[in-house]
């Protein structure tokens, strides 16, 4: 991926204009202070990341709360450490060593000790959190010998690669002495004003308008953070991050909140940059979710003829503008870890697509439809909702008539995962770095309804179930990428879902915004060394 750089023109050298003409808070500003004001889609209903681990959340919460490490261009297996230091997994599966870091302080002043990491993991990160819960499942205690290691103890084995692999997304640690007395911690009104050891304290949150962060002078880091406050403005319409960069209302704006069909513009204004860097342990998969229930799509010549129908190659030209590559499977080419490419795969082919249906027994009727489908597009992303429309009428031109059901996010997530009433609906599920972590949730059977992006088709294999129960208990990391390697081939030949493209996001900052994009989650890391030059 590159970063596009373009020539930097004069913004204001702070938001000070923006507290009359916006809903920011009008507060006294330092002249030589550095506000950093980025745009946020969405608010999140609940703060915490060591129960909520979603881009949404980790967006606003990752600068307040940390991991025990973080992702890395450079770093020893892809790492870095945060607040613990050093990890190391025992031979045999069943225990898991981290050496904390020493002289952290929360931000209400408080030690940060091993008992916080120890309360994390066992009242958080396994039963609530939505990660966490798999990557811990068998997590049986947390030892803590001294104030700075912790020793976890798993009554099945657990496979250290997984948990290596996982520390950026499912590790968030929170205070212990905060959340301790809370009679239901999901539901504690702690959840939304964080506390952290960050570089940077929840200050303020106004529903609708802003949340508001704050530089935390005593950070454990070698410096200082760089920026005063970091300002997450609410913008609920795309369509209006261009204009709030163009005007200089905004500095930075992230997960391609700025729409794709707007870059080629906006690329052209001076003092804007574009980056595609920062989102490489972000991978998001655009996938085809299939109701296995249905009579016609049980069947695998249904399932593979609605592979061939779909031009994998237009929709990356298309509706991602190049910014994504085509889809083999379950896992993106960019995680060469456990990545396989020789798999089967369906190349764009009408004629066979059709032939396929009719062996299957679904011949066209007099008015040329085979049968028909509900369509249900996940609303997060215009990508998604394009997409939807686009395969309705990929799939006329085989004989099957999609009526395409646009929801809320709500709506959809109640309809698709918890009340099964869809067909085929499509949506944008995440890569996270290894494949038990939000990968084969999509294909192995019985996860209760209601969990979203999770296999709520109604699929079975018992092949595929028994390969990933091996997996999840395989210690060596040779042998347990191997298997991932095998899933791989029998999901592309059963097809339980249809992975059509792979894609990461852009984002669009003042040329002012500097350090931008250097990890490979840098949207939801700490920006501790995030500069805005004045």
């Amino acid at each position: 991926m590159v970063h596009i750089s373009f020539s930097r023109r004069s913004l204001l050298k702070n938001s000070a204009f923006l507290l009359a003409s916006t809903a920011l808070p009008s507060l006294a500003f330092a002249q030589d202070s550095t506000r950093l004001v980025v745009a946020a889609d969405s608010e999140p209903r609940n703060l915490n990341p060591a129960i909520i681990a979603s881009n949404g959340v980790f967006f606003i919460s990752s600068k307040v709360v940390e991991p025990l490490a973080e992702a890395s261009f450079d770093g020893e297996d892809g790492l870095v450490p945060r607040l613990a230091i050093a990890w190391e997994g025992s031979d045999d599966g069943l225990s898991a060593t981290f050496r904390l870091r020493e002289g952290v302080t929360w931000h209400d002043g408080q030690p940060f000790t091993s008992a916080d990491v120890a309360f994390s993991a066992l009242k958080l990160w396994k039963p609530l959190q939505n990660l966490g819960r798999l990557v811990f499942a068998n997590l049986e205690d947390v030892e803590t010998p001294d104030a700075h290691t912790t020793i976890f103890r798993f009554a099945k084995p657990t496979p250290f690669q997984l948990i290596r692999n996982a520390l950026p997304v499912v590790s968030s640690v929170v205070p212990k002495h905060v959340f301790e007395n809370e009679a239901d911690i999901a539901t504690s009104q702690a959840n939304n004003r964080l506390i952290g050891t960050g570089p940077f304290r929840f200050a303020d949150y106004r529903p609708g308008e802003y949340y508001r962060l704050e530089k935390n002078t005593d950070y454990w880091g070698k410096d200082e953070p760089k920026l005063d406050e970091i300002i997450f403005r609410v913008l609920p319409d795309r369509a209006a991050a261009a204009g709030a960069l163009e005007a200089g209302e905004i500095q930075l704006a992230a997960f391609s909140q700025v729409p794709l069909t707007d870059l080629a513009r906006i690329s052209k204004v001076p003092g804007i940059d574009i980056y595609s860097e920062g989102y490489e342990a972000l991978t998001y998969q655009l996938a085809v979710e299939i109701n296995h229930r249905r009579a016609e799509l049980s069947d695998v010549k249904v399932r593979q003829a609605i592979a061939h129908a779909i031009d994998r190659d237009f929709v990356v030209r298309t509706i991602f503008l190049g910014y994504a590559e085509t889809a083999t499977g379950i896992v993106p080419k960019n995680a060469p870890e456990f990545y396989n490419g020789d798999v089967p795969t369906y190349d764009f082919d009408v004629a066979k697509a059709n032939a396929l249906l009719d062996e299957a027994g679904y011949p066209r009727k007099d008015n040329g439809v085979r049968f028909e489908l509900r369509l249900l597009p996940a609303p997060y992303f215009t990508e998604t909702r394009q997409f939807g429309d686009y395969l309705r009428q990929a799939l006329a031109q085989v004989g099957i008539d999609a009526t395409v059901v646009n929801n809320d996010a709500a709506a959809h997530q109640k309809a698709v995962y918890t009340d099964h009433d869809f067909d085929l609906a499509i949506a944008p599920t995440v890569f996270r770095g290894d494949p038990a972590i939000s990968t084969t949730i999509l294909v192995r059977s019985g996860t209760p309804a209601g969990v979203p992006f999770s296999n709520q088709g109604g699929y079975e294999n018992s092949q595929i179930d028994a390969l990933i129960d091996k997996a999840a208990i395989t210690v060596d990391a040779a042998a347990r990428t191997g298997l991932y390697k095998e899933l791989q081939v029998l999901v592309a030949q059963d097809l339980p879902l249809i992975n059509v493209a792979d894609w990461g996001f852009i984002t669009v900052a003042s040329s002012q915004v500097k350090n931008v994009s250097s990890n490979p989650r840098w949207a939801v890391s700490n920006w501790a060394d995030t500069e805005l030059e004045t």
